[in-house]
């Protein structure tokens, strides 16, 4: 290695050990008993980037001095927490990593100072926005997933070989954990937001289900529910892209244009009715309910395993405008689920323009439903003035994707 490329690594090194020594001094500045970190974790980081370049001898000896100045930085605090002690320990590592791969140690001590200075949210987050029965729902499924998923046979099954069970479980679980982080937006900004943020967050569990909420607040608060209502279908076709995604690119590379008119339509709208009507705070139950759950995955599955071999069979029977007459039945109950089934299928046993058509198919039926739902709970006025918003949208859908 050049001494120009030595110094180099020498001077990402220093900067990461001060990014970080900046940042903890800044949040220990009220416990004198650990280090200020300003001057001494650059040293920390120096020590790591030249105990790497002298040599593994001298790297092991570097490291068990700067642990042993860690214990001691632990064994004096006056305050609970081990974080400056571990950033430390991370600081002469990443000053390590500096010598040979720069260009990871950067991102890296990037992502550390993120995490180090994100104390306050991510405490607010564990401990107010995410209660007991969450952690629980979160660590039953991951489980499911993680340990489930590899031993499902991963070849086609059933009627038609459409159905793939580890592929059918990862469509699952990526519809959860969208579903999943829909719900906590509604858990971390509801409160604070209002009704337009948990209408939006809420239509990535079920749009359905937030929509007919959204007509009981709207008996309960008027126009100031509106704009959440709106909202839910901003979230409805972001979702539509992303499961089609996981299941099929082709189809959501094809959809992303009809989506994107929808969506600039929708913002549009939002925007408008943000900007006149004020939105209200809400103090009671949320928006939407837990999506993250055995029951809720496991009903899941079943509807996509359904809609699969329906779709299939259309396909098989009827030709294209079966897949997207199948698609239309089974926006009625589950517009993402359908979508989903849609896309599984091309471009190996339906044309891609297919799927997309019956994608398009199950949108337009399951913004009847939200209608249907809408009057339901909120009146028929609220339905009707809903459908206008929703027109232009549709509309715009459409030509995109007759174009």
């Amino acid at each position: 290695m050049g001494l120009t490329a030595a110094l180099v690594h020498i001077a990402t090194a220093l900067a990461i050990g001060l990014l970080l020594g900046v940042e903890r001094e800044h949040d220990n500045a009220r416990d004198s008993t650990r280090p200020a970190g300003s001057r001494t974790f650059p040293l920390i980081a120096l020590a790591g980037v030249l105990g790497a370049a002298l040599g593994p001898v001298a790297l092991g000896v570097s490291l068990a001095a700067v642990a042993a100045l860690v214990i001691a930085w632990y064994l004096r605090t006056t305050e609970p927490g081990a974080t400056t002690e571990i950033a430390a320990v991370t600081t002469f590592l990443l000053g390590a990593l500096s010598w040979q791969r720069p260009e990871v140690a950067v991102p890296v001590g990037v992502v550390v100072a993120a995490l180090l200075s994100a104390k306050r949210p991510l405490h607010r987050f564990a401990r107010k926005v995410i209660s007991d029965q969450d952690v629980k729902d979160a660590m039953i499924l991951f489980v499911v997933a993680f340990v489930v998923l590899p031993l499902l046979p991963n070849k086609p099954l059933g009627p038609y070989g459409v159905l793939n069970p580890a592929r059918v479980w990862w469509l699952v679980v990526a519809v959860t954990v969208i579903g999943w982080a829909g719900y906590v937006a509604a858990r971390a900004f509801g409160q604070r937001w209002g009704l337009l943020v948990t209408g939006f967050a809420g239509g990535f569990v079920s749009g359905s289900a937030t929509t007919a909420v959204m007509g009981r607040k709207y008996r309960d608060v008027g126009s100031a529910a509106f704009p959440g209502a709106v909202a839910v279908n901003l979230a409805t076709l972001a979702q539509i892209v992303a499961v089609t995604a996981v299941a099929s690119p082709p189809v959501a590379l094809r959809l992303l244009p009809a989506i994107g008119a929808g969506v600039a339509v929708l913002l549009v709208e939002v925007a408008w009715l943000v900007w006149r009507t004020k939105p209200a705070e809400t103090d009671d139950e949320p928006v939407v309910g837990r999506p993250m759950s055995i029951r809720a995955a496991l009903s899941l599955a079943a509807i996509l395993v359904l809609f699969l071999v329906v779709t299939r069979a259309a396909a098989d029977w009827l030709g294209g405008g079966g897949v997207v007459a199948a698609g239309a039945l089974g926006g009625l109950a589950d517009a993402h689920a359908a979508a989903i089934a849609a896309a599984s299928l091309a471009p190996q046993s339906i044309p891609v323009h297919t799927a997309v058509l019956a994608c398009g198919a199950a949108l337009a039926t399951n913004t009847v439903v939200k209608l249907v739902l809408a009057a339901a709970t909120g009146g028929l006025g609220f339905a009707l003035r809903l459908g206008a918003w929703l027109v232009p949208v549709v509309a715009a859908v459409a030509l995109a994707l007759a174009w």
